[in-house]
């Protein structure tokens, strides 16, 4: 046996042991806030369990509140978390997005302090990134931060704030220097939500949900200690974490184990081909288009796991699949929702089960995935300038 064979026996035996029913199973997931009602105790046993094992964050150093481990070892785990239905113990922009950036730009002093408390999930994370005005063109934002003393003043507005309302903390891009050309002024803070100067106000969205928001500041306060990066120099650090955000590589070995609970198969044998189980050739050719290319997907992220030897979220590659990813997204729901017929555009009333009036609403939302994390219009000019390098 190898060592990652044997790895993988202690984590089947240590995920068996430890592991409640209560998180095996479709269902909530933990997402560190303290401000969403958990449907069951055991989400929180999870994770507790879980970050107390370092697996919230799997390839962070144990000094940091993860465990060390490879992107390989990495993979092992979700697999042997899959097999036996074992939900995440934590999803949150905490692991995913903002703690890999301060791993990459954060003073020791910092990583000592905020990522130990984001293994543990203590606290939810939203973004500060778009405001009116700067939304693509995110370099022309002005929500300001003065310093003053040991804090930073901050005044402004921020829109499509995901999770705001139900968020401890966030990170945000500021305007420091207003006189400086506009990517060279802006700094990247960390802040708590909870005080008198952050007002949040949810949007309603046409999917019946309201995971967005309109954010206000209005002299609210930031730690100088928590300035992650340079000051005037935040727009690297920015970038960095919108290519976490875009294909992370808890994205990429999430994508690259994922097994779906209902299929696109099981979807059209139940709708369309309920009596014989036979599909028509139309149907069968856009099933099976859909179940190829997801695959290779699929096969993609695994191989970009692979090739992150050093556990890395890849570069500007990742604008690559951000693209490929969000466009399958909304093609699988659109999917989903035509095989299903008139049942999959129901809204609400006993006529349509829950997963019909679910996937109704994911087809609704989907289109928001070709926009938010940077739209496919700037993915492609990222691609064609840093992957292709074809002159502007």
């Amino acid at each position: 046996m190898t060592a990652l064979d044997d790895f993988r026996a202690e984590t089947r035996a240590w995920l068996s042991d430890h592991c409640p029913d209560g998180v095996r199973g479709p269902g909530q997931v933990h997402t560190g806030s303290t401000k969403i009602p958990l449907s069951h105790p055991d989400l929180t046993i999870w994770l507790d369990r879980m970050a107390e094992k370092g697996w919230t964050a799997p390839t962070w150093a144990p000094e940091y509140g993860g465990a060390g481990l490879s992107s390989r070892e990495y993979v092992v785990l979700l697999e042997e978390m899959k097999a036996i239905g074992a939900r995440p113990p934590l999803i949150n922009r905490g692991t995913q997005m903002v703690g890999p950036t301060i791993l990459e730009f954060g003073t020791e002093e910092q990583k000592q302090r905020l990522l130990p408390m984001i293994a543990r999930g203590e606290g939810a994370w939203c973004q500060g990134y778009s405001e009116p005005g700067a939304g693509s063109d995110l370099a022309s934002l002005r929500t300001s931060a003065v310093l003053d003393g040991d804090r930073f003043v901050i005044n402004g507005q921020k829109i499509w704030t995901s999770d705001g309302q139900t968020s401890e903390w966030m990170f945000m891009l500021v305007r420091t220097d207003p006189n400086a050309p506009k990517h060279d002024g802006i700094s990247f803070l960390v802040l708590p939500m909870d005080q008198p100067g952050i007002d949040v106000r949810p949007i309603k969205l046409i999917s019946g949900n309201s995971p967005f928001c309109e954010t206000f500041f209005d002299d609210a306060i930031a730690d100088k200690r928590d300035l992650i990066g340079e000051i005037n120099r935040g727009w690297t650090v920015g970038k960095r974490l919108l290519q976490h955000e875009r294909s992370g590589m808890e994205m990429l070995v999430s994508q690259s184990t994922e097994r779906k609970q209902t299929t696109m198969v099981d979807v059209a044998r139940k709708y369309v081909g309920p009596d014989t189980g036979k599909l028509d050739k139309l149907v069968r050719e856009s099933v099976t288009d859909y179940e190829m290319k997801a695959r290779a997907l699929q096969l993609t992220s695994r191989r970009m796991v692979e090739e992150a030897s050093d556990g890395r979220t890849p570069g500007p590659v990742t604008s690559i699949m951000k693209l490929v990813s969000t466009e399958y997204e909304k093609i699988q729901a659109a999917l989903m929702a035509s095989l299903r017929g008139t049942q999959g555009y129901g809204w609400e009333g006993d006529a349509f089960s829950t997963p019909e009036i679910d996937g109704a609403r994911r087809w609704l939302s989907s289109r928001a995935a070709s926009i938010y994390s940077g739209s496919n219009e700037i993915q492609q000019n990222i691609i064609a300038k840093r992957v292709l390098g074809l002159p502007d």
